[in-house]
């Protein structure tokens, strides 16, 4: 689900003075992103210093506009598990958001739909609830949003609205709970949008070792998650970015991640690169020489963007490997070692955007006892499993009978 194909286009050029209105507001939006976070989780009090501290994940927002109710969770579980919704029929939100798989992909490129292959790395669907923008640019502002985004995203659902909405009023089952639930005769697409966001809000985790910790339970972290915890906050700089009850300061960073060299070798990645840059408004001249994912460039078209993308929550984090948005790193002992060594892999790479790496980004001097520490606390921002099997999902019946259908030809 998560796919930025269809976030697809630039503000367009402004030609008299029409265009000033839509282009000043999609530009102040854009500007306003790296602030979000100060809405989706508790902020530092005024006039404190430093980042905020590490918080208990509360309960997710729920939009007025899309109350939760049994039925309307219940059909956005069987659409999310429904490939239906999707172009062939064969890739719907599960196929990229396995539960067995951290609700998400365990390879460092997403499943692409069929004949292609993504380019980024599927992010987790659990506690996305609390994002106040989706996407790794930040492309949508709303689970119902992104949604649509990535089920007509070109290299992920490839569906088409109408087909989408065919296919289900040709579902009586479906026919039916869309009637109870909306209100509707037959079922409208952008309500199927928002039943999967009402069912993804139920995909919550607050009851880590962390949470548990920060709620007065002192014995729910072990001395060394406790090493590990002053670590975090102190030498190694983690909650620099990784901060407040979500772990991230829901902003966008130059960290020094390196190009994923799948580009280099695999030809349907290729192509998909090309489409990505081309289908994101890219320049002539970064068409013909971009190597990388130039990642919030692509929605602000400003050369200081380019290589930034959001901090990812660390919470559920033990089940979501690969790590970084193109997946170059597999364990997490590996994206210590990259910040211990100040944004670089062991080969030395970083990215191609030097002059944009953020100065949080230094070398640590972590020693090996401390990386250990480390890595002990980053465990305590995932909880047990959340699994889930399919649902059974309903089958297609014919709207009317040959005989109704002989009788209208009269």
């Amino acid at each position: 689900m998560f796919d930025e194909a269809a976030n697809t286009t630039s503000p367009a050029p402004i030609r008299g003075c029409k265009g000033y209105a839509p282009r000043l507001l999609a530009i102040l939006g854009l500007a306003l992103q790296a602030l979000a976070g100060a809405t989706a989780a508790a902020a530092a009090p005024v006039g404190a210093a430093g980042p905020p501290p590490l918080a208990p994940l509360g309960p997710p927002p729920i939009p007025l506009d899309n109350k939760q109710t049994p039925e309307k969770i219940e059909l956005g579980k069987l659409l999310f598990f429904d490939a239906r919704i999707g172009g062939d029929a064969s890739t719907g939100c599960s196929t990229c958001h396995e539960p067995g798989q951290g609700w998400a992909w365990a390879e460092d490129f997403s499943r692409g739909y069929p004949g292609t292959v993504h380019w980024r790395n599927s992010q987790t669907v659990i506690n996305a609830a609390y994002y106040p923008r989706l996407f790794w640019a930040g492309s949508s502002s709303s689970l119902e949003d992104q949604a649509s985004s990535a089920a007509r995203g070109g290299v992920a659902g490839n569906g088409e609205n109408d087909i989408m909405e065919a296919r289900l009023a040709l579902i009586p089952e479906y026919v039916k709970r869309f009637r109870e639930v909306f209100g509707t005769e037959w079922p409208l697409i952008r309500d199927a949008w928002r039943a999967i966001a009402a069912f993804e809000r139920t995909l919550v985790q607050r009851d880590t070792p962390l949470d548990r910790y920060l709620l007065g339970d002192r014995s729910a972290l072990t001395e060394q998650q406790l090493r590990g915890k002053a670590l975090f906050e102190g030498k190694a700089g983690c909650l620099q970015c990784h901060n407040g009850a979500m772990a991230t300061d829901f902003s966008y960073h130059n960290i020094g991640v390196p190009p994923n060299r799948r580009w280099e070798e695999d030809g349907l990645a290729q192509i998909t690169f090309r489409f990505e840059q081309y289908a994101k408004g890219q320049t002539e001249e970064g068409y013909r020489s971009a190597k990388s994912d130039w990642g919030f460039y692509y929605r602000t078209k400003n050369r200081w963007d380019r290589g930034k993308f959001r901090t990812p929550s660390l919470r559920y984090t033990m089940y979501t490997a690969p790590y970084m948005h193109n997946g170059v790193f597999y364990t997490m002992e590996e994206v210590v070692d990259f910040y211990n060594r100040g944004g670089f892999d062991e080969e030395g790479r970083t990215t191609p955007f030097p002059e944009n790496k953020s100065r949080l980004i230094r070398p640590l001097g972590l020693t090996d006892e401390e990386k250990e520490d480390l890595l002990a606390f980053l465990e305590a921002f995932s909880g047990e499993e959340i699994l889930m099997d399919p649902p059974e999902l309903p089958e297609y019946a014919p709207l009317f009978t040959r005989q109704e259908l002989m009788e209208a030809r009269k």
